[in-house]
């Protein structure tokens, strides 16, 4: 039995992906390591991963990710922390390395990201919400 994704985890997906891949680009751009495809992948490979073990985590709750993708808790907080954790932890077993600067960029960046763009969604939500129960 097949299941398909619903357009808001695809959604979801997508655009914690590119909250990834620009944290890796600016922080490439901001060292001087240049922008090859194979650097970037090299650099994105562990965050991603450790994206997908958060996404994977945020699943096993009751109503997470996969029913609310773009909810804060407990999807956004386990995206967020697992990109991060799982990521460094990947990086060091990769002999990529890190630093404890490097740890707190990752958590602000990232943070600031994955958990921005749910909450502008969230606000976006309430406006709409609030428009409709509007009498004209």
């Amino acid at each position: 039995m097949s299941r398909s994704f619903s357009a808001p985890v695809v959604r979801a997906a997508l655009l914690d992906t590119g909250c990834v891949l620009l944290f890796v680009v600016i922080g490439r751009a901001s060292h001087a390591k240049g922008e090859s495809l194979g650097g970037i992948a090299s650099t994105a490979w562990p965050f991603l991963a450790g994206l997908a073990g958060g996404w994977l985590a945020a699943g096993c709750f009751r109503g997470g990710a996969w029913r609310r993708p773009a909810a804060l808790v407990p999807a956004g907080v386990s995206a967020w922390l697992g990109t991060v954790i799982l990521g460094m932890v990947l990086r060091v077993l990769a002999g990529q390395g890190t630093a404890v600067a490097f740890i707190g960029v990752a958590l602000a960046f990232l943070g600031l990201f994955l958990l921005g763009w749910r909450a502008a969604d969230l606000s976006w939500a309430r406006v709409r919400a609030g428009r409709r129960r509007t009498p004209r």
